[in-house]
């Protein structure tokens, strides 16, 4: 969550900062603010509002310099304010900070520094870190930043620039993503490649508790005692383009239809004709090693654990492998059973989720071999697994996730359709079939897109409902919670899946006449029972929109809507019954006058517990 841009070089540091915020704008705040060494001070800008806010009274009274920190907040410790906006600064405002993270000991240390006399202007834990920097400094910024690393406990990216030393800018990373871009003659920091992709391709992805120092003339990496840290360059292969809106009205409009292409990027190398093998880059398992598996742990947040639910259909209907799915925030607090026979796949778009991170690393503490699926390159979570996949869906930058969803879903359909190969779980018929079928997904989805006007015609119809359900059974139970985030996370419409089969133990007291519920019915085993679910919400007055297989035309004479998709195998579904979902949300969002690509209290990268 929130954004950090920080510059250092010869130009004017404000427009690069508040350029960099902008395209940061998709993490999620709600106040934004700018330090920025001018004529021997640092001189803070900083208010409660969108970005725009800002840069007015910048146009109003401009600072000007060549060294700078920008922020976007969102709201932990203490409301959105001028005030608990960052950035925060030491009592002389002589070091000003960013931060991104919580400080989990912020209150022990604040009362220590109270007593030592420092006062305190906001609710936030990040004043904290600039009041202990101060304390430590002695002449030597980065030896007061090192002296405030060992006292900090939990989750930071720092962004720190004093006024004592105006030739550098030091930025530190703790469990929240930092990226350090290296210019000719400038140098950047920001919390994600997009911010700088206008100024270089070239970066330095920090790992946890190393620090770097920028100048005008380059970039030392330290350890979290001084030492030199030796870095290999990353270099970006995308460019700008890919993160701007293309002519669509939103970026999750964009990205929505750019997932035809998204999904042949997932398949691309992986499924190739004259070989009927499936090819899985990094992730290196060969039959001795699933032999020692006796179970499977599927690990994510939020849409990356619908996935991983579908996932689990997936792995143990064609490999027959046992799989546990678990929420990544309650995963390590129950204590799991791991050992070295168990194998664990977490499951991020970003690779950063702070609680997927904390949950690969409890299981590899354990001795659990951790596989990874990843959109991002060189993310946190790529880096510390044992085995790796990535999605290659492109930048996602609506908080909503579209594709990355849908490439993930591809991405579990590879690795189950593997594991049950490599295990000989399958028969060479039914292999052949799912792969032929996996081919044909990519052109699906564009037929599923193409009925975007029918769906928006129908959004339009049904904005002013109060509340939704989706239902559906078994791997439409798991698009069906997928389907309820997404309406719920955009256009603020109340909305809860249900598995089908349950509504009679309590869900069905819920519906009432008028009742909106989406009936996902594409599994043809359990075609019937899912027409029969339909029948009893609409005995109940509810009004039901249908998603079903073209072809199966009975479900016509129960719902009133129906909105077919192109037919594949059940197993596959997935990948195309959420499509029409999406666009559904999408367009009763917008219809309801909502902001699609950023919608309040949400971040697109999730980096607090």
């Amino acid at each position: 969550m929130c954004g950090i841009v920080g510059y250092i070089g010869s130009k004017d540091a404000t427009p690069i900062l508040i350029e960099g915020l902008r395209r940061l704008e998709y993490r999620g705040y709600d106040s934004a603010g700018v330090a920025v060494y001018n004529e021997g001070r640092v001189q803070v800008k900083k208010y409660k509002g969108r970005l725009d806010v800002l840069e007015s009274r910048l146009r109003e009274n401009p600072i000007l310099g060549n060294l700078g920190i920008g922020h976007t907040r969102w709201a932990t410790h203490g409301e959105p304010s001028d005030v608990n906006s960052h950035p925060q600064t030491s009592s002389g405002g002589d070091i000003a900070i960013v931060h991104n993270g919580i400080i989990e000991n912020f209150m022990p240390l604040r009362e220590w520094l109270c007593y030592e006399g420092y006062e305190f202007r906001s609710d936030t834990d990040t004043e904290v870190v600039a009041h202990l920097i101060d304390h430590f400094y002695e002449g030597d910024l980065v030896k007061a930043v090192i002296e405030c690393m060992k006292r900090l406990k939990g989750s930071f990216a720092l962004g720190i620039i004093s006024s004592d030393e105006p030739d550098k800018l030091v930025a530190v990373r703790k469990d929240s993503p930092l990226i350090v871009g290296i210019g000719s003659g400038e140098n950047f920091i920001a919390s994600d490649i997009p911010a700088i992709l206008n100024h270089t391709k070239r970066v330095y992805l920090l790992n946890d508790m190393e620090i770097a120092v920028l100048s005008r003339e380059g970039v030392k990496i330290l350890d979290h005692n001084g030492a030199p840290v030796q870095k290999e360059v990353f270099e970006v292969t995308w460019d700008v383009a890919a993160a701007e809106k293309g002519g669509y009205p939103h970026f999750m409009l964009k990205e929505m239809f750019e997932q035809p292409t998204a999904l042949r990027q997932t398949l691309k190398s992986r499924l190739i004709s004259e070989n009927d093998d499936i090819i899985l880059d990094m992730i290196r398992i060969n039959k001795e090693d699933l032999d020692r598996v006796d179970k499977i742990n599927i690990v994510a947040c939020g849409t990356a654990y619908h996935a991983g639910v579908v996932g689990k259909h997936l792995i143990e209907r064609l490999a027959r492998i046992p799989v546990e799915t678990d929420i990544a925030s309650e995963f390590r607090y129950r204590d799991p059973i791991l050992d070295k026979n168990s194998l664990v796949m977490v499951i991020s778009q970003s690779g950063e989720t702070a609680d997927t991170l904390a949950a690969m690393r409890e299981a590899k503490r354990k001795g659990a071999r951790v596989i990874a699926v990843t959109n991002v390159v060189g993310s946190t979570v790529s880096r510390e697994a044992d085995d790796l996949l990535y999605t290659w869906a492109g930048p996602e930058i609506a908080v909503a996730s579209t594709k990355a969803y849908t490439t993930q879903l591809l991405a579990m359909s590879l690795i189950a359709l593997k594991l049950a190969r490599i295990k000989g779980e399958i028969d060479e018929e039914l292999y052949s079939s799912m792969r032929e079928a996996i081919y044909r997904l990519p052109e699906q989805a564009q037929q599923v897109l193409e009925k975007a006007e029918e769906i928006k015609a129908l959004s339009e119809e049904y904005k002013d409902v109060d509340k939704v359900f989706f239902i559906g059974r078994s791997l439409d139970h798991a698009v069906a919670m997928e389907g309820s985030l997404k309406l719920k996370e955009i256009s603020y419409i109340f909305s809860e899946a249900y598995a089908a089969g349950e509504l009679k133990h309590g869900t069905i007291a819920l519906v009432e006449d008028g009742t909106l519920v989406f009936a996902l019915a594409t599994q043809d085993r359990l075609f019937e029972k899912s027409v029969s679910n339909m029948k009893e919400v609409k005995a109940r007055g509810a009004h039901v929109i249908a998603v079903a297989k073209e072809g199966n035309r009975e479900v016509e004479k129960v719902a009133d809507r129906v909105i077919y998709i192109p037919d594949t195998l059940d197993l596959l579904t997935p990948v195309l019954t959420v499509i029409p979902l999406q666009l559904f949300a999408y367009y009763i969002a917008v219809a309801r006058g909502c902001d699609v690509d950023k919608p309040r209290n949400l971040a697109k990268s999730v980096t607090v517990e």
